[in-house]
C-alpha cells in the first residue's frame, strides 16, 4: 500500500490536492484596472470619452459596461442586438470591420474568460454601477449616493467632485476614516487623466534578471556560458551586467548545470523542458508572475552596459515587451528583451499553438521595438571559430 512521503525529520508531508503555483496578481478584469461610479452610467461614460483621448497613446485602454436596453430587448421577444447570424445559432461571429475586429459569443462569461479576454489592455476601465474592480476612482453625483455601495469601495484612489459639490458627504469621511484620497474636480480632464496615468506608472512592475544558459550549445561544441570573454565565464559576466539595472538576477540552466555554476550565481532550473529559450522565460514567469524580467542570452559578449541601460530607460511596461530590433532585419531580439507580466500568458498561448519561439512571439504581438545605441552589440557567438574572432577582437 502507498505511504504518504515524510520530511527529513519524519513527519508525514501535508497533502496537497494542487501544484501550489505563484499565482499573477489581478482584479476582476485585469492588473490595472479601475472602477468608476458614484454617477449615472451615461456620466460615467461621458468622462471616459473624454479621458480615451489622453490615456490611449500611452495606455491600451479598455473599458467594461452593461447594455441593460439590450437585455430588456431580449427578454421581450427581441434579439437584444444579436445579428442574425447569432440569432440563427452560431455560438461565435467574428467580424473583421477593418479598421478594429469584433468577437460575438455565447458563452459564459466568467471571472477566468474576462481575464482572457481583456489580457492584451494594459489599463481597464470598469462602470462600478454594474461591475466590480480592485481599485475605484469615484464621483460625488448627488443623483447617485453611495451610502448603499460602501462595500464596494475597497481601494478608492481619486474623488471627482461635480460642479456645486465641494465637500465629501460625512458617511464617506467615516468609511475613508485615516485615509488621505486626493479629489479633483470633474470637469478637470487634464488632471484625472494625469493622476490615473501617474497611478498607472507608480504600480509599473519590478524588473528582474534573467541570464539564459541552459541550451546544449551544439555548435559551440562547448557549454557557450562557461567561456571567458572578460575575464570570467560568460554567464557570470552577464549576470554581474543585468544586476547593475536589475532587482535580482537568475541564471537559466538544466538541472545536471546547478552544481557547476560559479559561486554567487542563483540558479533557476528549467520547469518548461525541452522548449530551448522559451522554456527559460516560462520558468522565470513561473518562478515569479508579477515581475517583468528582463532576459539576456549568454552568447552575447559584445553586449555593454550602456545599451542595457538604454533598454531599461524606454521600457514601456503598457506593452507586452520591450525589445531591440536585429540589426540584420526588422525583427525584434527576443533574447535581450523585457517581457512585462503579460507576457507569462502571451507564450503559453503560443506554446498551446504549438510555437516555441519567442520571436513569433513578439513579432505578433503589441511590443516597444528600439533601435539598439550600437547594432554590434546583439552579435551573437555560436560556434568555435566565431569565439576565436570576438577574444580577438575583446583584447583577448
Amino acid at each position: 500500500m502507498p505511504t504518504n512521503p515524510t520530511t527529513p525529520q519524519g513527519a508525514p508531508k501535508p497533502r496537497t490536492k494542487h501544484a501550489a503555483l505563484a499565482r499573477p496578481v489581478s482584479g476582476e478584469f485585469s492588473r490595472q484596472e479601475l472602477a468608476i461610479l458614484g454617477a449615472p452610467c451615461g456620466k460615467i461614460k461621458e468622462l471616459v470619452i473624454r479621458l480615451l483621448p489622453l490615456l490611449a497613446p500611452q495606455l491600451s485602454v479598455g473599458y467594461v459596461d452593461a447594455d441593460h436596453a439590450a437585455g430588456d430587448e431580449a427578454d421581450s421577444g427581441g434579439a437584444g442586438g444579436a445579428s442574425p447570424i447569432m440569432q440563427a445559432g452560431a455560438s461565435a461571429e467574428l467580424t473583421d470591420k477593418i479598421h478594429f475586429r469584433r468577437v460575438d459569443q455565447r458563452r459564459e462569461l466568467d471571472g477566468f474568460a474576462q481575464k482572457e479576454l481583456l489580457a492584451h489592455q494594459s489599463l481597464v476601465l470598469v462602470n462600478g454601477n454594474h461591475f466590480r474592480a480592485r481599485q475605484q476612482l469615484i464621483i460625488l453625483d448627488p443623483a447617485k449616493p453611495l451610502e448603499k455601495k460602501l462595500d464596494r469601495l475597497t481601494d478608492v484612489q481619486l474623488i471627482l467632485l461635480p460642479e456645486g459639490v465641494t465637500e465629501v458627504p460625512q458617511y464617506l469621511q467615516n468609511h475613508f476614516a485615516g485615509q488621505d484620497i486626493p479629489t479633483l474636480a470633474l470637469a478637470d480632464t487634464e488632471g484625472i487623466a494625469g493622476f490615473i496615468k501617474s497611478w498607472w506608472q507608480r504600480s509599473l512592475p519590478p524588473l528582474r534578471g534573467l541570464v539564459l544558459a541552459g541550451g546544449q550549445s551544439q555548435r559551440m561544441q562547448t557549454d557557450k556560458g562557461r567561456l571567458h570573454y572578460h575575464g570570467l565565464e560568460q554567464r557570470e559576466y552577464a549576470a554581474q551586467l543585468l544586476a547593475q539595472v536589475c532587482t535580482d538576477v537568475h541564471v537559466s540552466c538544466r538541472h545536471d548545470q546547478i552544481a557547476e555554476l560559479p559561486a554567487g550565481l542563483l540558479p533557476l532550473p528549467d520547469r518548461f523542458l525541452d522548449l530551448g529559450p522559451m522554456g527559460g522565460i516560462l520558468s522565470a514567469f513561473q518562478l515569479d508572475p508579477n515581475a517583468a524580467w528582463l532576459v539576456v542570452a549568454c552568447d552575447l559578449p559584445f553586449l555593454s552596459e550602456a545599451s542595457l541601460r538604454h533598454l531599461v530607460r524606454h521600457r514601456n511596461g503598457a506593452k507586452m515587451a520591450t525589445a531591440f530590433q536585429s540589426p540584420e532585419n526588422e525583427f525584434p531580439e527576443p533574447l535581450i528583451t523585457i517581457w512585462e507580466p503579460r507576457g507569462y500568458g502571451t507564450l503559453l498561448r503560443f506554446l498551446g499553438l504549438g510555437y516555441s519561439c519567442p520571436r513569433k512571439a513578439l513579432i505578433n504581438s503589441d511590443i516597444e521595438l528600439l533601435a539598439a545605441p550600437d547594432p554590434r552589440e546583439l552579435r551573437n557567438v555560436n560556434t568555435p571559430e566565431e569565439a576565436e574572432v570576438a577574444k580577438r577582437e575583446l583584447g583577448n
